[in-house]
């Protein structure tokens, strides 16, 4: 058998930008894993894929042509079943074995071993391994099959294909050309109708010959680079479109609006390749070349949101900012051809954006004939959900919401919150936001300045989006917070009320999202709100008959009014159980351990802000050597009361009178030094020097449950210990269920 290394190539018609790199590497991986596992290639085989607009490639080095022999063992039957009591063998025997083409004659050669439940015969042979030409095709069929193609396409062969006649082949682009090499020798597979050889196709216009002949395997990349105009690699391609980009900002005096500022150079340079716009290029080219353009300065009336995302979606161009992030008249057109004379290249490109910039100029200059002010009641037009009415009434719900959370924050605030909640959907309506629903907010913020409202106002209709994704950054001021907050919570409550949560990954309105955007604002702004009191807030808006016929006498133009079914408490404790999930799982992600998260948060506490602090708290009470004790000790105290029931509550009174032994006294009198300091602790926000004014428990604590008998035959006994005991569970549990602990 002999080695070589081994390059496949499907050359197909123009695949999907988007889904490009997946393909390629779907294609390499599933392709070596299959020869891995038919012993035609070592498990440390190196597996380079290739992927280009039209090819999908994989170079594995180390191939057999033929796979190791290896051994099979075949379980027969039972040996009570396979021999007689003279250890020959049965009729049964003889029939299995004949069936597989073995003799009878010999017994000895069978051998014998234990199944896991019985005694039984095996046959002990050794199986020629699989051909490369055997292995490569089931390998080949298995990474066609296996792809994550987005669309298949239904195409027909014609007769001078493999497959004779009028064949009709499913994949995710017809498909012109099958490559294998096994170092220089062709392998005979064959898929999709076409029969593999050694040619292959070039750049459309660029490539010095067509067809191309590759003379083995490891001459692919080098044959497609020097003869065919074509870098197969994606990521030398990435790379390279990278390099070059830099380098013609550079000579620009001008810098990539798609390279992070804040980033150091390593980092940048990481952002830069995984940018999507530079990743989807790389998937739209073979031979790149980045070329300079630039647009009319007129333009740049327009605000630079705008003109990016119309060069950007629209035409796959880079825009180019100055040293203080304005956006510039120039941009950079990365093309897939290099002829001698680039002007006319770039020409066809700038005839080619005008059109989209005058089309984005115009919308803005049409936007601004009319206020948001004058757009509020066509949103009663709009229907947000079907359960839970227009866009127009959604609008009255949270400006009402911001107003109620801006007065716990501060009367002043609540004028400007309920004007900016009002104005926020207004912009859904304009010309600009139709047709780049992504500037949703950012129009808003444009046209209200236009209008002539106060700065804060516009910066509260962009910012009421905010955060929009993971680390995304939060509303820049307090008025902008307290619209995204009523705006979050009004979502979460309505869909929640009508049934609309999250179901395992399925999270349609994105209120994971939302939940994530609520706990943020509440924690990084430091606010002074408890959560579930806004949500209740939120709900009892949704429950406002006033709204809703109002709502409705806008829409409808009539006064006939039924009012939908209210929401129930539940609703609001289930969008509370789910923020505190959340919230679970952020503060895991921080390093947290499941028992001091779940310690702090089984105490619900309102203020978001000083979850961090309790958690420290916990961390450090847990290094105390008190802990294990006073966290055991708190555990069986929870349980006394639990079975008590209702009746013994955190506030009932100790009767010094009716503490007859020393531990119970001695356990009273160390509370009763311990909780005043803890306490006053507690409400300065030390959580720390709080629970730790409580490791002075430890030895009463112990001392009452070895010398105190809790269920005393005398009910008053029983009621009094009862009662320091729920005095003492109030005391060490108002940071954190210690009880939580006892297994951390």
């Amino acid at each position: 058998m002999s080695t070589n290394n081994l390059l496949v190539e499907l050359f197909v018609e123009e695949l999907p930008p988007k889904a490009l790199k997946k393909l390629g590497e779907a294609f390499a991986s599933t392709l070596a894993e299959a020869l891995i596992g038919a012993d035609l290639a070592a498990a440390d085989a190196r597996v380079t894929a290739y992927a280009t607009p039209r090819r999908l490639a994989a170079h594995i080095t180390n191939v057999l042509s033929v796979a190791p022999e290896r051994a099979v063992s075949t379980r027969l039957m039972p040996v009570s079943v396979g021999l007689d009591a003279a250890g020959q063998a049965t009729p049964a025997l003889r029939k299995k074995l004949a069936s597989l083409g073995l003799e009878a004659a010999d017994v000895s050669q069978l051998r014998r071993a234990h199944d896991g439940k019985v005694e039984a015969l095996f046959h002990d042979s050794r199986a020629p391994g699989a051909t490369l030409a055997d292995g490569l095709q089931k390998a080949l069929d298995t990474a066609i099959a296996a792809l994550p193609i987005p669309k298949v396409m239904a195409y027909q062969l014609h007769a001078h294909c493999a497959q004779p006649g009028w064949t009709t082949v499913h994949f995710v682009r017809p498909a012109h050309g099958l490559v294998a090499l096994h170092g220089r020798d062709v392998v005979p597979v064959s898929a999709l109708g076409l029969t593999a050889g050694r040619t292959t196709h070039g750049h459309r216009f660029e490539a010095a010959a067509d067809p191309l002949d590759i003379a083995d395997a490891d001459a692919y990349a080098a044959t497609l680079k020097e003869q065919g105009a074509v870098i197969a690699s994606y990521e030398e391609r990435c790379q390279e479109i990278v390099r070059q980009i830099r380098s013609k900002a550079n000579a620009l005096k001008c810098r990539l609006e798609v390279e992070p500022a804040h980033l150091t150079d390593g980092a940048q340079e990481a952002a830069l390749l995984e940018n999507p716009l530079v990743q989807e290029v790389t998937a739209l080219v073979e031979w790149p070349n980045v070329l300079p353009g630039q647009f009319e300065e007129t333009f740049l009336e327009v605000p630079q949101e705008c003109l990016i995302l119309t060069m950007k979606a629209n035409q796959k161009y880079f825009p180019l900012l100055d040293d203080a992030g304005r956006l510039t008249n120039r941009f950079l057109i990365v093309a897939n051809i290099r002829p001698d004379d680039e002007r006319a290249v770039i020409e066809g490109n700038e005839r080619v954006v005008r059109p989209r910039l005058a089309d984005a100029k115009f919308f803005f200059d049409q936007d601004r004939k009319k206020t948001l002010e004058s757009r509020i009641p066509e949103l009663d037009k709009v229907v947000y959900h079907n359960k839970l009415g227009t866009q127009g009434e959604r609008s009255l719900r949270v400006a009402a919401l911001a107003k109620a959370i801006a007065g716990q924050l501060g009367g002043a605030l609540a004028q400007p919150a309920e004007r900016a909640a009002s104005l926020a959907k207004a912009d859904l309506l304009t010309g600009m936001v139709g047709e780049f629903p992504e500037l949703q907010g950012i129009m808003g913020r444009y046209y209200a300045l236009h209008d002539g409202l106060a700065p804060e106002i516009a910066d509260a209709i962009e910012d009421h989006y905010k955060p929009r994704f993971a680390g995304d950054e939060l509303p820049r001021g307090q008025v902008g917070t307290i619209v995204a907050l009523a705006d979050k919570l009004e979502t979460l409550v309505g869909l929640f009320g009508i049934g609309q949560m999250p179901t395992g990954d399925k999270d349609p309105f994105a209120l994971r999202r939302h939940a994530l955007g609520v706990i943020r604002m509440l924690i990084e702004k430091d606010l002074p709100l408890e959560v579930s009191s806004i949500i209740e807030m939120a709900r009892e808006v949704h429950n406002d008959e006033a709204i809703q016929r109002a709502a409705h006498k806008a829409a409808a133009g009539g006064d006939a009014f039924t009012q939908r079914k209210p929401f129930d408490p539940a609703t609001s404790q289930q969008v509370l159980d789910f923020i505190y999930e959340r919230l679970a799982g952020v503060l895991r992600e921080q390093g947290y351990s499941a028992q001091e998260v779940d310690a702090v948060l089984s105490r619900r506490p309102q203020h978001l802000a000083g979850v961090a602090a309790r958690l420290a708290a916990v961390r450090a009470f847990s290094a105390l050597p008190e802990a294990a004790a006073l966290a055991a000790a708190n555990k069986r105290v929870s349980n006394i009361l639990k079975k008590a029931g209702p009746s013994v509550t955190d506030d009932a009174n100790v009767d010094p009178a009716l503490l007859r032994e020393s531990a119970e006294q001695a356990l009273a009198a160390a509370l009763a030094e311990a909780r005043p300091k803890a306490d006053a602790a507690f409400e300065q926000g030390d959580y720390t020097a709080s629970l730790q004014a409580l490791a002075a428990l430890r030895a009463p604590v112990d001392a009452f449950f070895a010398d105190v008998m809790v269920n005393a035959d005398d009910p008053a006994l029983k009621a009094n210990r009862l009662a320091l005991l729920a005095a003492l569970h109030a005391a060490m549990n108002r940071v954190a269920d210690l009880s939580r602990l006892q297994s951390a």
